[in-house]
């Protein structure tokens, strides 16, 4: 355990070094790095990590060296230029336990801009909190990370053990990117994801399955709509049969030893509608694309024949899909979720640097949304903890973290940072 003298230099050193954070930061949120725009990104992240002396491994992902690998999900848009970064530390002196930092420099869409109140990628600090897209979700975090690792070193001190710190993509939406890292080889005794948590620790977390509903009509001429068949109306028949599956799914979720506190973990999402090719025809086709989780132990492949099994249901009760069944495609995320289970040397190392700056003991929590946890915890055996700052709207408008948060979630991470790799005088 670290003593109080280096524990009041680590969280000094965090406290001179902020302003500097919030500044990268700040430089990292106005990066619009929407799924397949993360190059960008990733320069910074990378010229980031050679300016602090560590190994940079930057790289360009082949889809076909993950396609086989546990927690694949397609992939349907240009990939050609998708990369993985990871600054690797070598101790001088090999004494503690090594670490995976690892956050995510993807974002989702913005939305309309005309309803935010600031431009999403044109970050801007007010009312102690920095607004833009991705400040929330998870940009904060990763460059948090950054400034733990250097406050380590502003207090003169040096971890004693490997450290990867890792900038990916794709957490998003299929998760490949955390993969990749993984298929590169990338392995240590713990890893640390400071996704936005509001100050706790994430216990149990749903896994997500992605798929598009493809219905196809029979257009005609509107004045004659009764002999065309409107796919977009039939398409609403089909998401209320899953709004029924949803149902089925959190009655199941009450037995759930964590996700029986909740209400409704279990969320279905119609989230894009495109059909039709003009206003007065009969629309003969709509796609959507659709999102619903599963609960850790849940089998990926029951729930997809689940969802198969609903959709087939729905569409022989109607009079145009039954003779013309819809196509379910995968479309992305296929995911298991993820409890975190044999975990007692983290979580102990973690616990001691939380009580530190926080005092007490750090609440569990129970997550509707999932994380690149999964993939070290399941495939890998490599406890995974996720612990990050607070802040509101994430996917949202007007997304923002607050920094005081922040700054108290900074000096959480450089401490167990310590705990966990330990330290000596540099």
């Amino acid at each position: 355990m670290i003593t109080e003298d280096i524990t009041r230099r680590i969280v000094d050193a965090v406290d001179t070094g902020f302003e500097r954070q919030l500044a990268t930061t700040s430089d990292f949120v106005a990066i619009p790095s929407t799924r397949g725009a993360e190059g960008p990104c990733q320069d910074m992240f990378g010229d980031l990590l050679r300016t602090r002396g560590y190994e940079v491994d930057d790289w360009h992902i082949d889809l076909d060296d993950l396609k086989d690998m546990r927690g694949f999900g397609p992939v349907e848009h240009d990939f050609s230029k998708a990369r993985s970064v990871v600054g690797t530390y070598r101790p001088a002196t090999s004494a503690g336990r090594s670490l995976i930092l690892q956050g995510h420099c993807d974002v989702v869409p913005a939305g309309p801009l005309d309803m935010w109140e600031t431009p999403p990628f044109s970050p801007v600090i007010k009312d102690g909190r920095m607004y833009g897209r991705g400040a929330c979700d998870m940009k904060s975090g990763t460059i948090g990370a950054l400034y733990a690792l250097d406050a380590i070193k502003a207090a003169g001190l040096k971890p004693t053990a490997r450290i990867h710190v890792q900038s990916v993509i794709e957490e998003e939406s299929t998760g490949v990117g955390a993969l990749s890292t993984l298929q590169r080889g990338y392995r240590a005794d713990a890893c640390f994801i400071p996704e936005p948590t509001s100050g706790k620790m994430v216990r149990s977390q749903v896994g997500v399955i992605w798929f598009r509903l493809k219905v196809r009509g029979f257009p005609a001429h509107v004045f004659e709509a009764g002999v065309g068949a409107n796919a977009i109306q039939a398409s609403y028949h089909l998401i209320h049969a899953l709004e029924k599956l949803e149902a089925d799914w959190n009655e199941r979720a009450k037995s759930d030893r964590h996700f029986k506190t909740l209400t409704h973990p279990i969320n279905f999402n119609p989230g894009i509608i495109k059909g039709g090719d003009w206003a007065s025809s009969v629309p003969a086709w709509c796609d959507v694309d659709c999102r619903i989780a599963i609960l850790p132990g849940w089998s990926v492949k029951d729930c997809q024949n689940e969802i198969l099994a609903c959709v087939a249901a729905a569409s022989r009760d109607h009079r145009f899909l039954s003779n013309n069944p819809p196509v379910v495609e995968w479309s992305g995320f296929l995911s298991e979720g993820y409890e975190l289970i044999d975990a007692a040397a983290p979580e102990a190392a973690f616990g001691r640097a939380f009580k530190a700056v926080h005092g007490g003991e750090v609440q569990d929590l129970v997550f509707t949304a999932l994380t690149d946890t999964r993939f070290y915890g399941l495939d890998y055996n490599i406890p995974s903890l996720c612990f990050g700052a607070t802040g509101a709207a994430m996917h949202g408008f007007n997304e923002y973290v607050e920094l005081d948060s922040l700054r108290q979630t900074t000096k959480t991470m450089a401490l167990f940072i310590a705990e966990w790799c330990g330290v000596e005088k540099i």
